[in-house]
């Protein structure tokens, strides 16, 4: 049975987040930031949170499924033709900002335990921050969005080995060259042997059984739910944390075909647990602190926003990316990770962080993600300044140009949504006329014989339709019969201005597809007669 302090603890910390998040929507910061000052707020409040061991147990159960839906955002489909760019961009700017990230922590005055343990936190960006605004913006699909998720891929992989070594350290043979080694040894050895399990299981045993699960509303949730937590208990038969089973069940499952509809199941839990997370973290900040700490936290957050934003640019730069989506990429990147604030707090129950260094790393946290928030929200004016004052020639970055579109088949296509009867004859009739279609369904099993290319999905997922490119669509073709779905599809295209056939189900309801411009409505019934009629004439059974 759940103890009280549990239910007690949880529920304040969500009521605090959900106040401060509506505090934050009126002050118009980001909503992280809120939740992270919810946590400031109740800090000090021992008599309210007072029960340590509660507050830790929600806030590992919090990082957990954080992970779990950090890895399900990469999909590693999307970003496969910038491999290059993103594994030497993402390497690259992980050993420079570490090294100097290291120069400035002895500066500072650190000792080399802790400056490199600080410098290592300071190293990684925000998944969560990054897709988070990428998605509110959409611009998931753009190539700045795509170079910067191939970044983080880079950098969440590298973290989970870090936390993986870090994990079998002991605090008095940390740094032990011995030990580092056979700890690295098996680190490296375990990483390998998950990933490779997990992504060999999710090929060939989930991939039927989700596929099953998908036709069943709720199930697809709850077994992705399952895989998270089997690969958490495999994790720890291979002496590895939790957190790296976590992230990598999500990550396998996000190669999965069907993606896009496990995002959209689990896109509510993922609010909700990164609110629990960054309110967690804001409850152990202890802002009771010197005024050193407190100027070594800004110079160190001066240190990611600036210097990050110089190595992503410098980077992306010599890899033949374009001026403008270079800098766009290097400012999605400028704040430190919630892997940053894991590894750090990992650090400190290891006993090779003070409370002071781990409190700096989280206030630097607070910073760098709240102000990054704005830079990647006024990209734009901040890039056309830079640019006029001629500050991004240093980099030698080529000349701003269009992008290529990401895939050149989905221009002038035609979007077929729904595969059931109606949807499969329409699908082979425009295949057979010539046509680019691409089929969406939310069953795997009925795109597997289509001769067009299929995406799998929820049509009403805006993200999905952004994959589909509906902005470069020619038409979209719903044969659902769900009438909410089509009124969407249909108030959709309304706004892009892209024509669209729309399967009228009930004819009480063809008066509001009317009002939203339909170009074609889908009449089964009537469009039977009518078929009717001119094969009887054409008998000279009817008068012509």
């Amino acid at each position: 049975m759940i103890d009280e302090p549990f239910i007690r603890n949880f529920g304040i910390m969500v009521i605090a987040a959900a106040g401060f998040a509506l505090l934050a929507r009126q002050l118009r910061i980001p909503t992280i930031v809120g939740y992270l000052l919810a946590g400031v707020f109740l800090g000090p409040l021992t008599q309210i949170v007072g029960d340590a061991n509660a507050v830790a147990m929600i806030s590992d159960l919090g990082i957990v499924l954080l992970l779990f839906l950090v890895g399900l955002e990469l999909n590693v489909a999307k970003i496969r033709h910038l491999g290059a760019v993103a594994l030497l961009a993402g390497l690259g700017q992980i050993v420079v900002t570490l090294i100097l990230g290291l120069g400035c922590c002895l500066l500072l005055g650190f000792d080399l335990t802790t400056a490199i343990i600080v410098g290592t936190a300071l190293t990684f960006s925000s998944t969560v921050v990054v897709v988070k605004v990428l998605t509110e913006k959409k611009e998931l699909d753009s190539l700045h969005g795509r170079i910067g998720i191939g970044v983080l891929l880079v950098q969440d992989l590298v973290a989970i080995l870090l936390l993986t070594v870090l994990n079998e350290l002991e605090a008095d043979a940390a740094f032990s060259l011995s030990n580092t080694l056979r700890n690295t040894t098996l680190a490296i050895t375990g990483m390998i042997l998950l990933l490779a399990l997990s992504l060999a299981a999710a090929r060939f045993l989930l991939l039927g059984l989700l596929t099953w699960a998908s036709t069943y509303p709720g199930m697809l949730f709850i077994w992705s739910l399952c895989w998270c937590f089997i690969l958490v208990q495999i994790a720890h038969w291979f002496h590895l944390s939790h957190e790296i089973g976590a992230f990598l069940a999500g990550l396998s499952l996000a190669q999965l075909p069907f993606n896009h509809e496990l995002r959209r199941r689990v896109h509510p839990l993922m609010n909700f647990f990164i609110a629990i997370f960054f309110t967690s973290l804001g409850i152990h900040l202890d802002l009771a602190l010197p005024l050193r700490d407190y100027l070594i936290a800004l110079i160190l957050s001066a240190f990611v926003l600036g210097g990050k934003l110089t190595v992503v640019m410098a980077t992306t730069s010599r890899l033949q990316i374009d001026e403008k989506s270079a800098f766009y990429s290097a400012a999605l990147l400028c704040q430190i990770s919630e892997f940053s604030l894991i590894f750090a707090s990992l650090a400190f129950a290891k006993g090779l962080l003070n409370e002071s260094n781990l409190s700096i790393i989280g206030l630097t946290g607070l910073v760098t993600i709240s102000l990054s928030a704005y830079i990647i929200q006024y990209k734009i004016p901040i890039y056309r300044a830079t640019k006029r004052r001629r500050w991004l020639t240093a980099f030698g970055a080529r000349e701003e140009k269009t992008a290529p579109a990401p895939n050149s088949f989905l221009q002038q296509h035609i979007i077929l949504v729904g595969v059931n009867s109606m949807g499969q004859q329409i699908a082979n009739q425009l295949t057979d006329l010539g046509e680019r279609v691409l089929a969406i369904d939310t069953n795997p099993k009925r795109l597997a014989n289509l001769p067009c290319q299929t995406l799998v999905g929820n049509a009403e997922d805006w993200a999905l339709l952004e994959e589909a490119n509906l902005p470069q669509a020619k038409l979209l073709v719903s044969a659902l019969h769900i009438e909410d779905t089509n009124d969407l599809l249909a108030y959709r295209c309304r706004q892009l201005q892209v024509p669209c056939a729309i399967h009228a189900v009930d004819l009480e309801e063809t008066n509001n597809l009317l009002e939203m411009d339909v170009t074609y409505l889908m009449i089964p019934k009537v469009d039977g007669i009518k078929l009717q009629n001119e094969k009887l004439k054409e008998l000279d059974l009817l008068p012509s």
